[in-house]
């Protein structure tokens, strides 16, 4: 790995245990106006004062907010897109460069591919040349790959899973994103097929804060290297104590209940 990626990478994922608690919120290209993204500024220093590695978000949105006040957050700029208005939401296309992230000052980039999608090879020629322009350019290589496509009966099949996170490191990916399966053993497979760190993704708001954390728990048992959660973590209540809790899981190896304990339920 280049010293310049390697660097900015460390920015994301802490160098002593190489996990991550990373924050995505560029909901809003997809869904439009989405609450707990409506005060950017309110809500990147909540989640850096909470203890967040980094977050992620469009281009546009880094001057609404980012590095507002207080702790400073890894930079992560998200360079895909499609609207949920669209007749095809699953065809992501490009609408940054890393060479534009590198001007906002970010410490990666991230890119989306549906696999399954009827334009899956368009996404995956998108994101192999992000992935050389990376290496071109010394920028961590976040991809987030997903099973999502007429073909595909359940996204959240373990095979589907692990083989999403198998396109993702095979296609230059310095961290991927997937879902997690729901259970340890069957993550564990996909995990171990990957020889660079994985993170989970965090899906719809889940039923309970106890259920948040018991994911991500489950999923570090399972060898993940962390999360990229946005909604159940920017929508919720007290998002800078579930970042709190959050922190306490994936860095300190605290239990479930402790960590509730931090945001004060049981």
């Amino acid at each position: 790995m280049y010293l310049g990626k390697k660097i900015r990478l460390e920015r994301i994922i802490k160098r002593n245990n190489g996990r991550t608690i990373i924050v995505p919120m560029d909901h809003g290209v997809s869904m439009g106006r989405v609450e707990g993204l409506v005060d950017m500024r309110e809500t990147v220093s909540e989640l850096a004062e909470g203890g967040a590695d980094a977050v992620l978000m469009h281009k546009g949105l880094v001057r609404c907010g980012y590095r507002s006040r207080g702790k400073d957050v890894g930079l992560i700029i998200h360079l895909s897109a499609s609207t949920d208005l669209s007749p095809h939401p699953n065809n992501k296309c490009l609408v940054a460069t890393v060479e534009e992230a590198i001007r906002h000052g970010a410490d990666g980039v991230s890119v989306h591919v549906n696999l399954g999608d009827e334009n899956e090879a368009a996404m995956l020629a998108a994101m192999g040349q992000v992935a050389k322009d990376c290496d071109d350019w010394g920028m961590p290589l976040l991809a987030m790959v997903y099973a999502r496509g007429p073909k595909i009966q359940n996204s959240y099949d373990p095979k589907m899973i692990a083989h999403c996170a198998r396109v993702g490191v095979e296609l230059g990916a310095d961290l991927v994103k997937i879902s997690y399966t729901g259970e340890v053993e069957s993550f564990a497979r996909a995990v171990e097929a990957c020889c660079v760190p994985v993170v989970i993704a965090g899906g719809p708001r889940m039923n309970s804060t106890r259920d948040v954390l018991q994911m991500v728990y489950d999923s570090l048992e399972a060898g993940g290297s962390g999360i990229s959660i946005g909604r159940n973590v920017f929508q919720h209540s007290n998002r800078s104590k579930l970042v709190q809790a959050l922190k306490a899981i994936v860095h300190e190896n605290a239990s479930v209940d402790a960590a509730l304990a931090i945001v004060g339920e049981d």
